[in-house]
């Protein structure tokens, strides 16, 4: 059985957890998680939509899948799903993650992986490790900080406590939070918004973005020419601002734009 596919629609690329109704993550899950990743990275999308199957987008780890490996076979499982992570995070366009549900464990961290997330207002985002006596493997602990800071990131690792989707929004997890049925809607509509904007902008910007976290606002500063520069010719740039030139001129506001991604 397939337990993530990869689908494209249009210009959107769906990353589909497919192993209803848990979706649990086992040794299958990396291999698949990597085989979808690459061919996501090997077409023209310029969105990417991760969502699941079914009522939870994942409640985590299978346990007793987890049980038969020794520490080395263990270390190896987690370092692929890892990789498989950080290559969502290095796709040079913007992903969104739909999240109903539970969102457990490394399912947290998948979500946190993306740029956005749209969740349910009664999701369920729970870091579980610590409540087994591990603690989160894939960057949960380091990506939660990043977004609500140190102390907020130590009380959901630690403590274990669940998390809705609402205060996921509330707290700046979650970048949208709608009702349930609606979720997978909003979610692709997001994307499909993001698919039409300036692709290459939304590149420099979350490049600008990782560059922040890693070295702080100094090693953005000392970045951001190099990266930005070459969007001067774009052109989706010379699109945008002559439509902006335009518009000026005729006293408007500018239409909206769809850019090609050129």
């Amino acid at each position: 059985m397939q337990v993530i596919k990869f689908e494209q629609k249009d210009s959107v690329g769906h990353i589909v957890l497919a192993n209803p109704p848990k979706n649990l993550i086992a040794s299958d899950f990396s291999d698949a998680l990597k085989q979808a990743v690459h061919e996501a990275g090997e077409t023209d999308i310029r969105a990417l939509l991760v969502r699941a199957e079914g009522p939870n987008f994942s409640q985590g780890g299978d346990v007793l899948d987890f049980l038969e490996k020794n520490t080395s076979q263990f270390r190896t499982f987690i370092a692929e799903c890892n990789q498989s992570f950080r290559a969502i995070e290095a796709l040079p366009i913007p992903t969104v993650a739909a999240v109903r549900g539970s969102a457990f464990g490394g399912a947290f961290e998948l979500a946190l992986a993306c740029d956005f997330i749209v969740a349910a207002e009664d999701a369920v985002f729970r870091c579980i490790e610590a409540s087994v006596g591990s603690a989160p493997v894939a960057g949960a602990v380091q990506r939660l900080a990043e977004r609500i800071g140190r102390s907020r990131a130590a009380r959901y690792a630690m403590l274990c406590e669940p998390m809705s989707g609402v205060t996921a929004s509330e707290l700046g997890i979650a970048t949208l939070v709608v009702p349930a049925d609606d979720v997978e809607a909003a979610a692709l509509k997001f994307a499909q918004d993001l698919s039409t904007g300036p692709t290459r902008s939304y590149a420099a910007i979350r490049t600008l973005l990782k560059a922040c976290s890693g070295g702080g606002v100094p090693t953005a500063d000392a970045m951001i020419l190099d990266i930005t520069m070459a969007l001067h010719s774009s052109e989706d740039a010379r699109r945008g601002r002559t439509a902006r030139a335009e518009a000026i001129k005729k006293g408007i506001e500018p239409p909206k734009i769809v850019f090609t991604g050129r």
